[in-house]
């Protein structure tokens, strides 16, 4: 039996929506695609590779932070 990973299968899809051209997107598009990133980080956020997407970027933020003082 195969199983689809819902993450990896939005990843997919948002690849695919980004590819598109700019100029040939509507504001409804625009949004739906929004959308659908929002959906992909909720449901990446809470494995290993979301968490540690997360620490990079909080020490990221810590250490500009830091270099402005």
């Amino acid at each position: 039996m195969m199983t689809i990973n819902v993450a990896v299968l939005l990843a997919v899809v948002v690849v695919m929506r980004l590819r598109r051209r700019t100029q040939a997107r509507s504001r409804v598009e625009e949004r739906n695609t929004a959308l659908l990133v929002l959906v992909l980080g909720i449901l990446i956020a809470p494995t290993p590779l979301g968490q540690g997407v997360f620490h990079g970027i909080g020490q990221l933020a810590r250490g500009v932070s830091g270099a402005g003082s």
